[in-house]
Formats: structure tokens, sequence, C-alpha cells
């Protein structure tokens, strides 16, 4: 098996949904000519910077995240400024890959340094 390259994207003054598109399609191995979609071919991504990217509008204030714990009524809103910051890159990088065995063990190659 080839070891993975890690590839290390410098955050600053990037906007938060192209450096997740970049994050994803890296994770996935689609930048590669041997891609396949039932391959994990991809490499490790290291974003340094991520506290000074930038988000754009109202998003900073207005923007909800959700989670539900499964009982009635067990929805639970999530405002963008009192997430973990690190955690708002994870959520849109999660939301940009397939839904399937492979997304958990792919998104385990993404670290974030802030």
């Amino acid at each position: 098996m080839k070891k993975r390259a890690t590839t290390t994207i410098d955050a600053t003054d990037r906007s938060l949904g192209r450096l997740a598109t970049e994050v994803s399609l890296i994770l996935r191995g689609k930048n590669k000519p041997e891609y396949a979609p039932n391959k994990d071919i991809g490499d490790n991504v290291k974003v340094i910077n991520f506290s000074k990217v930038k988000v754009t509008g109202l998003k900073q204030e207005q923007k909800m995240y959700y989670r539900h714990s499964g009982f009635m009524g067990g929805l639970t809103e999530i405002p963008m400024h009192k997430m973990k910051p690190e955690d708002t890159l994870k959520f849109a990088v999660l939301g940009m890959m397939p839904k399937n065995k492979l997304r958990r063990k792919q998104i385990k190659r993404l670290s974030i340094e802030l």
C-alpha cells in the first residue's frame, strides 16, 4: 500500500465554503488520475491558520447548525458563533462528502490548527 501524502492548506483570508470544497476533493482523492468512487485513495489534509478564515455576510451571527437526539422534541439549534471554530470546517466538509462508509475513514485524515 502506498504511503499517503500530506497536503498543507493555509486558510488565511479564504472563504469557508471554498476551503471546504478543496479539502473534500483532496480527502476523497478526486485530484488523482486513479480516482474511483469506491476506493479510498485520498491524502491527509492539514489546515493551518484556520482562525483567520473569512466568513462572508452575517453568517457568523445568523447561521444555525442543527442536531437531533432521536427523541421527540430533541432538535437542538447551535449558532455558528458558539461552536468551536474547527467544527465549522468539519461540518462543511462532511456536507460535501458522500454519505457512505468511506466518509468516516476519510474525515479522520483532516487535521485543523487554529
